[in-house]
């Protein structure tokens, strides 16, 4: 699958810019999520990384005919609508496994919203396991992986530092993104 992912990078003059941390366990934050295209994009650089991670999305996408195809992909449905205690069954996933990788997109939707939802960072302050900064940037066709961030457990403080990294990166749509 590499070899496919890295012919269709080269073909559409897409690049991959870091690595994957030896770390065994951490929340990956993809940002700025702004088309479905992101998804796409997202998948070729798992491939052309090599890391496995798994990733939370709408159950409705695992309800349609392609729902298998998303769950071979690593994914995991979740019911946004339902009160259940996602960051907690995200910790627990966590302390289960010797090594594992969430990949999650901190705004939680495409479309444009006020501010990040604030689940990746509780589970990885829950986990107590580092944020890796992935991006997929349109401007420059480009998905990479940036920095570790270890959480502190001030919010507002670690927030405002993990959306500096992300400024410059552009969505498909960057009208969409928050920063």
């Amino acid at each position: 699958m590499r070899v496919v992912a890295k012919f269709i990078f080269w073909l559409l003059g897409w690049k991959v810019e870091g690595a994957v941390p030896p770390i065994n366990k951490f929340v990956a934050i993809a940002a700025p999520h702004t088309s479905a295209w992101d998804f796409f994009y997202g998948m070729l650089g798992k491939y052309l990384l090599q890391v496995d991670f798994v990733y939370f999305g709408k159950k409705e996408i695992f309800d349609s005919p392609f729902g298998f195809l998303f769950r071979a992909l690593g994914g995991i449905p979740v019911d946004r609508f339902a009160h259940h205690n996602v960051v907690a069954q995200a910790v627990d996933m966590f302390n289960k496994n010797e090594k594992f990788i969430l990949a999650l997109a901190p705004e939680g939707t495409r479309q444009y919203v006020a501010e990040w939802r604030k689940g990746f960072y509780y589970i990885a302050m829950g986990a107590k396991v580092p944020i890796v900064l992935c991006y997929i940037d349109f401007a420059r066709k480009t998905v990479g992986i940036g920095p570790t961030f270890y959480p502190t457990g001030d919010y507002d403080k670690d927030i405002e530092e993990i959306k500096k990294f992300y400024r410059d990166k552009k969505g498909r749509h960057p009208e969409l993104g928050v920063l």
